[in-house]
């Protein structure tokens, strides 16, 4: 598995957790981006702090303001984009946003299960969509007929908990509206694949490990990661992705995850 070479990446939900670990990896490669844009509710805020400190010492870096449930925030952003990229495309779009209700079936509300998918499932659609002319550009203008992370795609972040087959961690929590909305990100990132694979876009989608971060929970468990090691293990795999891959469903150490 060789090193990313990636001329520009937006990292959504960027200014903590795994998003925050993605653009501190991306800024510390060898060969960094000549563009990373980090997309977060509120780049002046204090939760945005560690993002404004990367900002101030990495001129490549870009914080743009993002509402991942609403459009004009989404139209926003893509314009901005757009602007920074002067006529060149977009390579790499990673939909990490997420947020989690840990409900258990009975207790399960329209609200919590609609809000929840507005950020997991929706958010990265409508992301992909108002990208798309920017990640098909970037496609263009890359050489060779095959896809890649270095050329165009789009990789969600989705989580095992998704997973119809093997309902992962279920006895420490059921997370009804968090399980269904990233089994839902899951067929979603599928028909992307087939949807864009004309264009020249790689999609697939990948479960960070069970990773410790705020939205990871408290629990201690040998099987846990830090924001560390998955990062650097998913963009490990991530810089290895070719045709055959669009469409999977990969773990940070590149395994299939079971549908």
């Amino acid at each position: 598995m060789g090193e990313l070479r990636v001329r520009s990446v937006l990292v959504t939900g960027a200014n903590r957790g795994i998003g925050l670990g993605f653009v501190r990896h991306l800024l510390g490669l060898p060969n960094p981006p000549e563009w990373v844009f980090a997309a977060c509710r509120d780049p002046k805020g204090q939760r945005a702090q560690e993002l404004q400190n990367l900002a101030s010492k990495h001129p490549n870096l870009v914080i743009i303001p993002l509402e991942v449930t609403k459009p004009a925030s989404i139209k926003a952003a893509a314009a901005s984009v757009g602007e920074h990229l002067k006529g060149s495309g977009l390579n790499l779009l990673i939909n990490n946003a997420g947020m989690l209700v840990y409900k258990t079936l009975d207790a399960e509300t329209q609200e919590d299960m609609s809000q929840v998918y507005a950020t997991n499932t929706i958010g990265p659609l409508l992301l992909s969509q108002a990208f798309l002319p920017l990640l098909k550009k970037a496609a263009q203008g890359s050489p060779g007929s095959g896809l890649s992370c270095s050329k165009a795609a789009i990789i969600n972040m989705s989580s095992y908990a998704g997973s119809i087959q093997d309902v992962y961690l279920w006895e420490y929590g059921q997370a009804l509206s968090y399980r269904c909305s990233k089994a839902a990100l899951n067929m979603l990132t599928k028909c992307q694949s087939l949807g864009y694979r004309e264009h020249g876009i790689l999609c697939a989608a990948f479960h960070p490990g069970w990773v410790k971060t705020d939205m990871g929970g408290t629990i201690e468990d040998k099987t846990r990661v830090t924001v560390d090691v998955s990062v650097r293990g998913m963009l490990n795999v991530i810089s290895s992705l070719s045709e055959k891959d669009t469409g999977t469903f990969l773990d940070w150490k590149g395994k299939v995850v079971p549908w």
